[in-house]
This record gives C-alpha cells, structure tokens and sequence, in this order.
C-alpha cells in the first residue's frame, strides 16, 4: 500500500526538505515530494534515513564473540534498529583466531539469509598495537599472517561488506595492499605510529580510522602522529561523540580541519538496549556508570551510546548544522562501505526513523513498516 509522510522535515541522506511528503509503496521510497496515497502525519521534527553504524560490538545483552551464531547477530541488529541504527556492522574486537573463524562464518550466514540490518561485519583486532590496547587483550594482539590475511580476502567474496582495523606496526604495506585488493575496508587504530608510518599505510590503500583521537598516537607539535594523518588529510574516520571519548572542543576542531569524510559510531557494547549495570568481557568485568563503560582500572571499554545520542551532542553542544550531523550517521558511513543505504531517494528502502526537535528517536520503519514499540532511550 501507497503511503505519504508530512508534518516532519524531511533529509534525504544531502539535505532536509521541508514541506514535501515522503512516499513510500512495498517496502520502498517512490518519491519526496507531494503526498500520494493514505497519510501519517507526524508532528515536526525530522524524518531520516535509517542510521548506519559501523562499530558496534554487541547490544540486547548479547556480545559479539566467538559464541556468536546467526540468531546472536539478528538479535544485536533487532537492537540496534529499536534503538534508531537499521544498519550496522557487527564487531568483533581482538580474539583468538577461532573466535574470529565462528564471527565469519556467522556473519557470512547472516548474509546469505538476509538478516535485516545486517551490512557485513568489522574485525577491530587481533592485528593491533600493543602500546595503544585500550580495553583490548594485550595477550591476544599478533601481527598478521598469511593465514589471517587469507581468511579475511576469502570472507570478503562473499560477506556484503568487511571492515578490518590495524595499527602499521602489525602489518605490512604489502597485506595492506592485497586486503585492499579483495575489497576490503582497511582502518588503522590502536595505533602508536608515526605520521609517516600511518601515510606508508594510507599509500597502501587503508580508506579509514577507526574511533578518531581515540587508543591511538596523538597530534603532536613535531611528530603529528595518526590523529595528524587523518587531520592534514582526505582518509575518513570514526568519532566516538559522547562527549567522554572526545571533548566537544576537541570535536569541533577536528570538524573544522576537515569538512567531509568523518562519521559517527556508537562503539556500543552488548548492554546497549538494556538496563545492565556490567557485563564481562574476555572474562574481565566491565562496570557501567552515569554514560561511561569502563574496566575494573578504569580504562574505557566501548561506549554507552546511541546514535541518536550522538546526533544530539554535535548538534546541540558541537554546534554543527543539522544536514551534516545526519550525514555523518547515513549517507557517509553507507558511501564508505559501499551500502545502498542512508540515503530517502526513488528506488532506496523504505528504512526511516522519526526524531523530535529535541533529538529524540520517537519510532523507526523498516521496509515502510513500523517497527514494533519499544522503549526508545535516546
């Protein structure tokens, strides 16, 4: 059944519109313009494209791990949709390689199956720098070898997409090339490189940063360090907008050196969507408090965060205009990975979600259909 969208501004993945009517008919957007068909009208704020998050290491209870199996991957997509993102890359963090074998072939299933909101997986880990662990095990961070990179260039045939993060130090331009080469999304991070060594990686093809600023070297006056490479150039890159893991000043500096290319992610764990006070991750346990998930030390361990949420603090506290705020969750993370998604255009799914001036997520549609209700804490 034909139906039309009004009494919200509407963004196509660009910009907002406003005045015009989304239409939608069997499961996708016909047009964005006049109303046509049956109505639902919404009272003001914004309709978006379905958010699309590319690090997200669990949700509803359930972590990304080397338990993980298909319904594990469903269930942390179902979450994250309720909570505003209808697209996302499941991710796995430093492992061991049986762990990372289960995640792969898990997400490949989830592939083949179409499991809703699934967009492929990202292996933040193993092939990181010790120096710059942050809540990663120390014990199982390794360099990269032929075995490795051969599962992953094999996975990528056939998963819809795959993001791999690693630090210079664990690989060699010449893996960075072939992953490249397979399609691969390579991002650097947890990373104590130089400024030349993280440009050697760039050459090599690496497109992305994984959690900008964050377990990484930092922008210094002679040595400007992995943040210095993203800062001075065109590679995109992650930002963690909870005001914990970036300061806002920090945020808007980074937003003023460079006009496109960055992105959000939520870095969730799997307490997102829950009332979880802890949880334990390799068998460490890992305390939540007033917005921060933290070690027993108090190391950061992913974040508590939504991407409404983010949206919120960039505009509200960050002070960026509305149009790039909603890029940076749809249409620029979606480009990055090659996804036909973010974007409200003729042809695209129907995957939408409604907020309110305060940036509130009221409801989310998938395929045009509402999801069902549930506790939207944003």
């Amino acid at each position: 059944m034909r139906q039309s969208f009004t009494g919200a501004a509407i963004f196509d993945g660009t910009r907002l519109h406003h005045g015009a009517a989304l239409v939608v008919e069997n499961g996708q957007v016909v047009a964005l313009g006049a109303a046509d068909g049956p109505g639902v009208t919404l009272e003001g704020g914004i309709l978006a494209p379905g958010l699309i998050d590319l690090q997200v290491n669990g949700g509803g209870g359930v972590a990304v791990d080397g338990t993980t199996d298909v319904d594990a991957l469903a269930h942390i997509c179902a979450t994250h949709a309720g909570l505003g993102a209808t697209g996302l890359l499941p991710t796995l963090i430093t492992d061991t390689p049986e762990a990372t074998e289960r995640v792969i072939a898990a997400g490949i299933a989830a592939g083949r199956q179409g499991v809703p909101g699934f967009l492929g997986l990202h292996l933040e880990g193993p092939h990181l720098d010790p120096r710059r662990k942050g809540a990663h095990d120390a014990g199982l961070i390794r360099p990269m070898t032929e075995a490795d990179l051969a599962l992953m260039c094999d996975a990528a045939q056939t998963l819809p997409a795959l993001m791999v993060t690693v630090a210079p130090c664990a690989v060699t331009p010449e893996q960075i090339r072939r992953l490249c080469a397979a399609g691969i999304v390579v991002s650097l991070g947890h990373a104590d490189c130089t400024l030349h060594e993280a440009n050697a990686a760039i050459a090599a093809g690496a497109r992305c940063v994984t959690h900008l600023f964050n377990a990484m070297s930092q922008l210094g006056n002679r040595e400007p360090g992995l943040v210095g490479a993203v800062l001075s150039g065109t590679i995109a890159a992650g930002l963690i907008a909870d005001g914990i893991h970036v300061a806002p000043e920090v945020l808007r500096i980074a937003l003023a050196a460079r006009p496109d290319g960055l992105f959000l992610v939520s870095d969730a764990m799997c307490v997102a969507g829950t009332d979880q006070t802890e949880f334990r991750l390799g068998g460490r346990r890992i305390l939540r408090n007033q917005g921060r998930l933290t070690l027993e030390d108090g190391t950061l361990a992913g974040a508590d965060l939504s991407l409404p949420q983010a949206l919120r603090m960039m505009v509200k506290t960050v002070g960026i205009s509305t149009e790039r705020a909603l890029a940076m969750a749809t249409s620029v993370p979606a480009q990055l990975i090659g996804a036909q998604a973010g974007r409200l255009v003729p042809g695209a799914a129907a995957d939408f979600i409604h907020l309110d001036d305060d940036w509130q997520l009221r409801q989310v549609w998938r395929g045009g259909r509402p999801l069902r209700a549930q506790r939207l804490i944003c």
